[in-house]
């Protein structure tokens, strides 16, 4: 939980070990002679992500500055910017889908070069075996439920010659990429496995959209909200991107000083970003206790190709949607960001992919025999 703590100037405390109102102690006239002037009382906030996950802002000298192409004039002009309140009137998607997907190195293998000569190869190249699932979660009605999961293991490589691995714990097919001279090969087969667990969301997804008449949801009466950014996926209708940590700033410092006085609920107006990819983008603090001034805001992001009334109509639904499903610090390490459908989707995706010291066991007799 975020929670502001202050330190004080300790008074004479006779016979304590502490401070009596369990607040931290400090201050330069701590243990000085009498009359000796105090410091201000400083204050600070704990980030409510547990440090194993990293910050929800991560911090390099502060954000680092984009280079994103951005225009900040798509809902108001830069001079009318304003933290923007929900409208409560607005009618709700009967579905909420929420699609997500996780990723596992199982081992690191080398492939040997392939030898025509039929001896010993003097050469190797690095590998990845790797499981990957990706899933959607429904919140329809008064309930939550898994619609869809696809689980699948791919061997990663840059060996043209490399065939599927099969163990008695699962089979690893052959997924070939290219390398990249200006690119380190670890990052290339990252980037390779990426891309394969972003085509599983896309396939789960739209299956899981086929699925909602048997559901009793109308077409088209849904909302699709994928974890992460938008990229390869903007081609989906009503469908927003949820980005829960901030690496980079993209609005100019007189905008992004907005986005720390957003309250609850509330979110910027929409700016339309570019880098290698164009989309529509706001910020929206989710409901939370107070604490860093980015403490619970996330980026949400919709296709550059919509028009501006149907963005604006998205980022209302936003406000609207997401806050109720913010996680509480005592049931998430990441909370608020990190939404309950996500959370509850990522520990039934993790737990498909099978026991990792099993397949890792499995596929070492395989390379053996």
């Amino acid at each position: 939980m975020i929670g502001d703590v202050q330190i004080t100037p300790s008074a004479a405390a006779a016979g304590s070990g502490g401070a009596a109102d369990g607040r931290a102690v400090g201050g330069a006239g701590h243990g000085a002679a009498g009359g000796s002037s105090a410091r201000p009382a400083m204050r600070f906030s704990v980030d409510g992500w547990d440090p194993t996950y990293g910050m929800s802002l991560e911090l390099e000298d502060y954000l680092g500055e984009s280079t994103a192409r951005v225009d900040v004039n798509v809902e108001l002009p830069a001079s009318q910017w304003r933290a923007l309140d929900p409208e409560p009137g607005r009618t709700l998607p009967a579905a909420l889908l929420f699609v997500d997907g996780v990723r596992r190195i199982e081992a690191r293998v080398w492939i040997d070069d392939d030898v025509t000569s039929g001896g010993p190869a003097t050469e190797a190249s690095a590998a990845l075996c790797a499981s990957y699932a990706a899933g959607v979660v429904c919140c329809c009605g008064q309930q939550a439920h898994v619609v869809l999961v696809e689980t699948r293991r791919g061997l990663f490589t840059v060996a043209p010659h490399a065939s599927d691995i099969s163990t008695w714990a699962g089979a690893y097919q052959a997924c070939r990429t290219t390398a990249k001279p200006a690119t380190p090969l670890s990052m290339t087969l990252t980037q390779a496995l990426q891309r394969r667990l972003a085509e599983v969301e896309v396939i789960t997804a739209i299956a899981a959209r086929a699925a909602l008449p048997g559901h009793g949801v109308a077409p088209q009466d849904d909302l699709l909200v994928i974890d992460g950014p938008l990229r390869g996926r903007q081609h989906l209708p009503r469908t927003l991107g949820y980005i829960k940590s901030h690496r980079t700033t993209y609005l100019p410092p007189e905008l992004n000083a907005l986005v720390g006085t957003l309250s609850p609920g509330q979110r910027t107006p929409v700016f339309l970003m570019g880098t290698s990819w164009d989309r529509h983008s706001w910020y929206l603090r989710l409901p939370g206790p107070s604490g860093a001034p980015w403490a619970g805001v996330v980026r949400i992001e919709c296709s550059a190709d919509l028009p501006v009334p149907e963005v604006t109509g998205l980022a209302g639904l936003s406000q609207l949607c997401l806050g109720r499903f913010a996680s509480a610090a005592y049931k998430d390490a990441r909370a608020p960001q990190n939404l309950y459908p996500i959370a509850g989707l990522e520990r039934e995706l993790r737990r498909r992919l099978g026991d990792p010291r099993l397949l890792y066991r499995a596929l070492r007799q395989t390379a053996q025999a």
